[in-house]
């Protein structure tokens, strides 16, 4: 699975798992630190949008439109910030809510201890240029 570049700059690395849409996670260090001790609200938004896209490759992977060439633009993107994140590893993971011929829409969570309370959620609504 091919990343945006600023999924490095993030230092996001994909876990391993089970054959369904990658989980991401971003390392706590200094350059997605906001206030002393807690993320920084875009590297948050960031992660999210980079889950939001690695599902959406791996739903066009599947679909075999990703060979074939499909391009993933965005359209918008909707941030909901629940709790601060604090000085630890965050992960998050994307869910392809609907894969139209040209639209896709897509959900994203992060968390950091505990996968069901969330520390941020986002809904984000992609354009597909198939090749």
């Amino acid at each position: 699975m091919k990343l945006p570049p600023y999924a490095e700059l993030l230092g996001l690395m994909v876990e391993p798992g089970d054959a369904g849409p990658p989980v991401l996670m971003m390392p706590f260090v200094s350059q997605v630190t906001g206030r002393p001790g807690f993320l920084h609200g875009g590297a948050i938004g960031g992660l999210l949008e980079m889950a939001a896209i690695a599902s959406l490759q791996h739903a066009l992977e599947a679909d075999g439109a990703l060979q074939a060439g499909a391009k993933i633009k965005p359209i918008n993107v909707t941030v909901d910030f629940m709790r601060g994140g604090r000085d630890k590893e965050t992960r998050a993971l994307g869910i392809v809510t609907r894969l139209g011929t040209r639209v896709a829409k897509v959900e994203a969570h992060a968390w950091q201890d505990d996968r069901d309370r969330p520390i941020a959620s986002a809904r984000m609504n992609y354009l597909i240029v198939r090749g």
